[in-house]
């Protein structure tokens, strides 16, 4: 049906024509729940894993403690979806700048009506009818363009104090950054020395397990033939078992950390990993640091510090955003126009208009608005000072935990050098045939055990110290992962290990990069 055609409708039909389009519009637009089919999501899990791997370089030989960390810096799944909060939060500030610039929008439009606008006129003094009486005043159908530039002072006021909020909401993703970083650094050191110590017992693990069977085998063995009397022969197995129930069970505690490690670096899962044992020198000259110095680095660089002092500023501009609402709206604006009526005399024409409002609510609103915003900034602060405190005390605390956790790995190491020793000698008194089976398994259950303990509290002290470098806000210093080779990681890696080391707690002008 053409647009001519619509004219000579009866304005009730179209009433109707208008319904029924709706309705069929509104059934059109039902939506019923779709759920997801197994072949989606199996292709789309194939896609996310390959996704997952894609540009991670491939695992040559075994893996040093700094290259697992630069690895799991550059590669982590976790770790990538902080950077992309903290470019959301960047790109987010980029739009809040383009508020404060004016509004410059322009429209086009078409007009098309059934029957001509007519219209009637009276002289203004007689009352008499016009001579041109009813006449056209505009076309049937139209065009016009509108190009319009409007700047409004109070949006701008607005918009200003909003970026500067978005630009510290920015910093605080940078910041939440930093601390995933930091927890992330201390689970990836954990999870390396627990995979140190299961690659270095999983064979003395296995020896002992099968001796330990070859032990529990000749038990019942002996009991069968009555060859000792039954009591002796059941406790004897009684101890076999007790110590295959320890073996098994530190064999099941390692043999996870191979897997978490994996998942923190995002290497393949079943890929075989394998770690450098290194050295195991702990740092014990950061404790003759001064605890005052300690607490003047965790003042300018920790990482929720740093975020309660931008939530100051964030509550102040919102404070100063509450006081320019309270001012009068004061708009200009520029306008360019065109209509393609032929009735007009001039279809080409500017307008320029300025426009001032206020709202007198805000009058009756404003104290309570201002109290408000106070309040706002004043527990802003108070959290501010109770992170302070907070900080000052994790401090203190961490630097004790890493005291303690030193002292635990040096009792743990020599009680592990004495049990070994004995180890040795029960082996050679069993070769002697001065000893037993149920000696040798017990000797080598104990050293196991001692040793595991020792990369137990290994790890600990690892653990203690990322978390008073997290205190302190110590990390490797680089501009950013896309941009810095897995070598210039590990080498920035190397490089935070070795001042740590060093105890250098020298203050650095800005964190590390993205």
């Amino acid at each position: 049906m053409s647009v001519d055609s619509l004219r000579f409708l009866p304005l009730k039909s179209l009433h109707w024509g208008v319904l029924a389009l709706s309705v069929a519009l509104a059934g059109c637009s039902t939506i019923v729940p779709s759920p997801l089919k197994v072949d989606e999501i199996e292709g789309q899990a194939k896609l996310d894993r390959t996704q997952a791997q894609q540009g991670v370089e491939p695992i040559e030989g075994s893996i040093s403690l700094d290259e697992a960390i630069a690895r799991a810096l550059k590669y982590n799944l976790d770790r990538r979806v902080k950077l992309m909060e903290e470019a959301i939060a960047f790109n987010q500030l980029d739009i809040s700048n383009y508020d404060m610039l004016p509004r410059l929008v322009a429209s086009y439009g078409y007009r098309d009506r059934s029957e001509y606008a007519t219209s009637r006129a009276s002289d203004s003094v007689t009352g008499a009818a016009s001579l041109a009486n009813p006449f056209i005043s505009s076309d049937r159908a139209h065009n016009n363009v509108d190009l319009g530039l409007t700047w409004n002072i109070l949006d701008v006021g607005l918009s200003y104090y909003g970026a500067k909020q978005n630009a510290d909401r920015a910093l605080i993703a940078m910041e939440r950054r930093r601390r995933a970083m930091h927890i992330l650094i201390q689970d990836v050191r954990s999870a390396y020395w627990r995979t140190v110590s299961s690659q270095k017992l999983r064979k003395d693990l296995q020896e002992s397990i099968a001796l330990a069977n070859e032990a529990l085998a000749d038990a019942k063995k002996a009991e069968d033939e009555r060859l000792r009397s039954p009591l002796d022969s059941l406790r004897y197995q009684r101890q076999t078992l007790d110590n295959m129930r320890l073996l098994e069970g530190i064999e099941q505690d390692l043999s996870s950390a191979r897997v978490e490690l994996a998942s923190l670096i995002n290497a393949p899962l079943g890929f075989e990993l394998k770690v450098q044992e290194g050295a195991e020198a702990v740092n014990k000259r950061i404790l003759e640091v001064p605890v005052q110095g300690m607490e003047e680095v965790a003042i300018a660089r920790n990482a929720d510090l740093r975020e309660h002092f931008y939530n100051v500023r964030i509550a102040s501009d919102e404070t100063r955003r509450t006081m320019a609402k309270l001012f009068p709206n004061l708009t200009f604006n520029y306008t360019l126009k065109a209509d393609s009526d032929k009735y007009l005399v001039n279809n080409r024409w500017n307008e320029v208009g300025a426009q001032i409002s206020y709202n007198l609510i805000n009058i009756l609103s404003a104290p309570s608005q201002m109290k408000y915003a106070a309040a706002g900034v004043e527990l802003a602060e108070q959290r501010r000072a109770a992170g302070l405190m907070a900080v000052l005390a994790q401090v203190h605390l961490a630097r004790l935990q890493y005291g303690n956790a030193l002292k635990q790995y040096e009792h743990a190491d020599a009680i592990s050098a004495v049990d070994d020793r004995i180890n040795k000698h029960v082996n050679n008194r069993e070769q002697a045939q001065v000893s037993t089976k149920l000696d040798r398994v017990a000797s080598s259950t104990a050293s196991i055990l001692s040793l595991l303990r020792r990369y137990q509290a290994l790890a600990q002290v690892h653990t203690a110290a990322s978390k008073l470098q997290a205190t302190l806000g110590m990390e490797p210093e680089f501009t950013s992962v896309q941009d810095t080779s897995l070598v210039d990681l590990k080498t920035a890696v190397n490089e935070s290990i070795e001042r740590w080391e060093k105890a250098d707690l020298q203050l650095k002008p800005t964190p590390s990069g993205k």
